[in-house]
């Protein structure tokens, strides 16, 4: 829990939920999804105690992150000397845990790890944000920048987006080498500064070194006391260094920095951060469409499965444009996506008449493409469920909850001044759904527009309200879509708005051979078997049953989910609706046509192959359709999973795309 924040003067004692409250969920566990205790344990369970042996129960959790956001809100109240009363606050707090506890509402994955932990007092708000963007426009000005931001923020857990409108601004040269030893700090930071001084050395600002010392640098294995997880060791920071130079070395001639280059340096940074199995971070590159050597970067086998398999790639889409070559490339893999930057600029929601042109500082969208970014901007997105609603004014309270959660981010400072100068006059939040094929089943499909039609002019009453107690700016954005990690899982809901792999299907996790995780669940009785693509993993096995199931993702056609995403652009999101839209062989003649009818309609939009997503072709692929008598005889077999006292673990933090959290 946060330390009571001193000034110089007073200290301001933290916001507590009272214990009578409290005791009647002390010991109790919530109505999970199939997978969501599993997933909790795994993923969001922070440790507790002097040995920090025991884990979190979800009561605990729930209470840390309200009493963390409720901390944060009166603290900035009592530094601006703000109306604060403490009653009124119990009252909304308690309801906000309740909401939390009952899978109304989840604050993202990186908020239920890091919210309400002293982690926010002594490195700032980076950590409670799901995403980021940087351009590379200015490499001209600062080499370095983009590429530390990116390294800075995804070593937070932040998925970040960058381009490559650096390419040509620059010229590399051979580096001036110093053989004064380079001492490596063990933090984030000391990791961060090593690269600045690689990468500046190529255009001639400073000296790179020849003689690095690792020596204080954790050793793998050992743990990491503030954030968590556990250490990598020197060894994916040592090759880092490695490729950079190889890749950055010029030669005998300067030459110009290519925007094949620019994206192998987000990428091998990427692939030092995920290094170790413990962080899980996610980047999306943007590119021209004319830019022939961007568009190829994929189709060379041995960089992909080097490091270029760290980036989604997608380009700046125009309205009129020729999308002929590319839905060439989209039928072979799936990329690039696209966004279409002037509709993020010009537009809120859409189809809703002229645009408010509110937004013209956008430079990129953040790896999944629900949120529009400025350069350095951050931003904290949080996750509705509707469907575990019956009445709009229930889901009214939730999302005034939900709003209240991300809005209470943006009080919090990060690390970075550039950030902040953003993020403070922008306050941008993404108050988003998952279920979303769920609660139409549910509501049916003019009720459920209805609900977002209302629920978004209630979010704009409410923004107006909270933000001028708060005395700060109004949020330039508000609403998204997001694709939902395992967050979801927890409520058992079908991710943003994708339909569910099938009725009833089996949903594989791989967990190492020596996770407490694991045993429990062979005691369960639930199939655990060796990992056919490593030797020191398993795989559990899931068994799944979708409620309010009408049909599966391979039953919808590519019109309809670009109609259902367009829909929910034009009721929901003023950010973005992130969507990947799955085709079949006989629909690639498709993908031209859906592109020129949806421009207008769309601001982002990622196409992908049937089958591709799940591991078509592979043994223990994450998702396996089964059937009603195979679901029932798994299921039969199996008892209630008691992890009460499993042992801290976690492995991963924190990308919100499925593609993040389970790997083949």
């Amino acid at each position: 829990m946060l330390e009571h924040f001193s000034t110089s003067s007073y200290k301001i004692r933290n916001f507590y939920l009272s214990h009578g409250f409290l005791e009647g969920y002390r010991n109790q566990q919530p109505d999970w999804g199939p997978v969501g205790y599993f997933t909790y344990k795994r993923t969001y369970a922070r440790p507790v105690g002097e040995d920090g042996e025991e884990v979190e129960e979800f009561w605990q959790t729930c209470r840390r992150v309200i009493e963390g956001v409720y901390t944060i809100q009166k603290i900035h109240c009592r530094l601006l000397k703000l109306p604060w009363d403490d009653r009124k606050a119990q009252r909304s707090a308690q309801e906000m845990f309740t909401r939390l506890w009952q899978f109304k509402f989840t604050p993202p994955g990186r908020g239920l790890w890091t919210m309400g932990t002293n982690i926010i007092s002594s490195k700032g708000g980076a950590c409670l944000n799901n995403c980021g963007f940087t351009t590379t426009q200015n490499i001209d000005i600062n080499f370095a920048d983009p590429f530390c931001f990116l390294m800075d923020m995804s070593m937070l857990g932040v998925g970040v987006g960058g381009d490559v409108r650096g390419a040509g601004k620059v010229k590399l040269q051979s580096p001036k080498v110093t053989t004064i030893p380079y001492v490596v700090e063990d933090s984030r930071e000391g990791w961060v500064e090593l690269i600045r001084t690689v990468i500046n050395s190529y255009i001639g600002k400073g000296h790179l070194p020849t003689s690095i010392d690792y020596s204080q640098v954790r050793k793998r294995g050992e743990s990491i006391k503030g954030f968590g997880g556990v250490a990598s060791g020197p060894e994916p920071l040592i090759q880092l260094v490695e490729n950079l130079n190889n890749l950055l070395d010029p030669g005998e001639e300067e030459k110009q920095i290519t925007s094949t280059q620019i994206v192998d340096i987000f990428n091998y940074i990427g692939k030092c951060v995920v290094s170790g199995g413990v962080r899980r971070t996610a980047e999306i590159m943007f590119g021209s469409p004319s830019d022939s050597d961007f568009l190829s970067l994929k189709q060379d086998k041995e960089a992909l499965m080097d490091r270029r398999w760290a980036s989604n790639n997608s380009i700046f889409g125009f309205i009129g444009m020729d999308y002929t070559d590319v839905a060439k490339s989209i039928a072979v893999n799936g990329e690039p996506g696209i966004i279409w930057l002037d509709n993020m600029r010009q537009f809120s929601r859409m189809g809703n008449g002229p645009g408010d042109n509110k937004d013209m500082r956008v430079m990129g969208s953040n790896p999944c493409s629900e949120q529009s970014l400025e350069d350095h901007e951050l931003c904290c997105l949080v996750e509705t469920y509707p469907s575990n609603h019956e009445s709009f004014e229930d889901y009214r309270r939730t999302l005034k909850m939900a709003y209240l959660y991300a809005k209470t981010v943006t009080l919090i400072p990060t690390h970075d001044q550039r950030t902040n100068a953003v993020m403070m006059r922008n306050r941008r939040i993404g108050t988003s759904m998952s279920g979303i094929q769920q609660a139409k089943v549910k509501l049916g499909h003019r009720t459920f527009y209805q609900w977002c039609e209302n629920g978004y002019e209630y979010i704009q009453n409410l923004d107006e309200q909270y933000s001028s107690w708060l005395c700060i700016p109004r949020s330039i954005k508000t609403t998204s879509v997001k694709p939902s990690g395992t967050v979801s899982l927890l409520a058992g809901a079908t991710p943003g708005i994708h339909y569910p792999h099938a009725e009833y299907y089996i949903r594989n996790i791989r967990v190492q051979d020596t996770s407490p995780l694991k045993e429990a669940c062979i005691h369960a009785g639930y199939k655990v078997e060796p990992d056919a693509y490593s030797n020191d993993t398993s795989v559990i096995s899931f068994p799944i049953y979708e409620t309010n199931f009408v049909k599966s993702k391979k039953d919808v056609s590519i019109w309809e989910q670009f109609a259902e995403a367009a829909a929910m652009q034009k009721y929901w999101a003023d950010n973005q609706v992130s969507v990947t839209i799955h085709f079949k062989p006989s629909e690639v003649k498709d993908i031209v046509s859906c592109l020129e009818m949806y421009e207008d309609q769309l601001k982002s939009v990622s196409l992908l192959p049937l089958g591709d997503e799940d591991g078509h072709g592979y043994v223990q692929a994450p998702y396996i359709e089964i059937t009603k008598e195979q679901y029932n005889n798994m299921s039969n077999a199996i008892k209630p999973l008691d992890l009460t006292a499993t042992k801290h673990e976690v492995t991963d933090l924190f990308c919100d795309g499925a593609s993040c959290t389970v790997q083949l």
